[in-house]
């Protein structure tokens, strides 16, 4: 295992081993407090451009289910065809594994899609220094090599159009079924299966694509990484598709952003995101409280909200914006991932709350 060391902006260096692919990387580095799920969330486009720190410090010793497809072309137990993350950043990786689905280690998967990781690495160290700065750029070096660093931006790259599909793909094709238009973003495979279970067509589109000449019974925008302030096609598209007040709008995470900013809101850059499965919220107006899985770095300010929207969620941790909805007619989000995958499921209702506006 070759000696690494990840270098943050600000001047800091960790030290570490390499069990991953072995190749100097660049990209914001973030940190994701959930205690599983690594599967899931390294093939989370929304992780594109980043390289991702895990705060639970035993990583590996589940291994790594297989990769397969369904017939509709869905991986079944990953969330996209290939991983996003530019890297893998753990305190302590196990290369034995042990699990009933596991067919690889995370280290031998790491390798075959050619992506470093890294441990030995003090990540609770690492957490303080991102939650006390912020999240920034930094580079995994190897120590053996030290005149290979890598260069990367993040903000202003639109990694939507990176990790975006390109052309439209229809799912669960048939008559008398509802349509859903999807705008991906980098469009989880779980939220295609949260739709497809509840029997609607699902007409998959590009983030840029004009599919206002389409007939569709429902418009959902999906999650998706980086600025949402480099969406403004879709942005576009999404206002002139509300010019129908009748039609059915439901955003995810990227898709709440997108469809605040085509209401009139403001986005803004949180200090550090929220990544986990623990982040509890509440539906305004209630007392009900939800456990969530997020991943997301911007958020909506909800003092810009026109007189027409609302807030329909808030983060109990932080007050901010975790979705909205419009006062009359039926355009509704959520920050938060109610299709999971990994982490808690408490909030997958919203899915049934939006096949029945179709």
């Amino acid at each position: 295992m070759r000696n690494v060391t990840l270098i943050l902006d600000d001047g800091s260096r960790f030290h570490g081993k390499s069990f991953g692919y072995e190749k100097p990387v660049a990209g914001e580095v973030v940190f994701n407090t959930a205690m599983s799920g690594y599967p899931e969330s390294l093939t989370d486009p929304s992780y594109a451009g980043q390289l991702m720190t895990l705060t639970y410090p035993l990583a590996g010793n589940y291994g790594v289910p297989p990769f397969t497809f369904a017939p509709d072309g869905l991986p079944v137990f990953m969330e996209s065809e290939r991983i996003h993350a530019e890297a893998l950043i753990v305190s302590d990786y196990s290369g034995n594994y042990s699990h009933w689905n596991a067919v690889e280690s995370l280290g031998n998967w790491l390798k075959r899609e050619q992506v470093p990781g890294i441990t030995g690495i003090d990540t609770r160290e690492l957490t303080k220094v991102l939650r006390e700065h912020g999240v920034m750029m930094g580079k995994i070096v190897f120590d053996d090599d030290p005149d290979n660093v890598p260069q990367a931006a993040y903000a202003g790259v639109n990694y939507v159009d990176k990790v975006s599909c390109r052309e439209v793909i229809r799912y669960n094709t048939g008559e008398g079924r509802k349509k859903v238009l999807l705008v991906d973003c980098g469009v989880k495979a779980n939220i295609i299966r949260c739709l497809l279970k509840r029997d609607v067509e699902v007409i998959r589109v590009p983030w840029d694509y004009d599919f206002n000449g389409l007939e569709f019974d429902g418009l959902f925008i999906s999650n998706g990484p980086g600025d949402p302030d480099t969406c403004d096609a879709a942005v576009r598209n999404i206002r002139q598709a509300m010019q129908n007040e009748k039609l059915p709008i439901f955003g995810i995470c990227m898709g709440n952003q997108l469809l605040s900013k085509a209401g009139g809101a403001e986005i803004y850059k949180l200090k550090y995101g929220h990544r986990s499965h623990n982040q509890p919220v509440r539906m305004v107006g209630t007392e009900r409280c939800f456990i969530t899985s997020q991943n997301h770095g911007y958020a909506v300010d909800s003092n810009t909200l026109g007189a027409d929207w609302e807030p329909l969620f808030v983060n109990m941790n932080d007050g901010s914006n975790e979705g909205i909805r419009h006062k009359r007619n039926p355009w509704f989000s959520a920050q938060f991932h109610p299709e999971a995958a990994s982490g808690p499921t408490d909030t997958e209702f919203l899915f049934d709350e939006f096949v029945k506006l179709l």
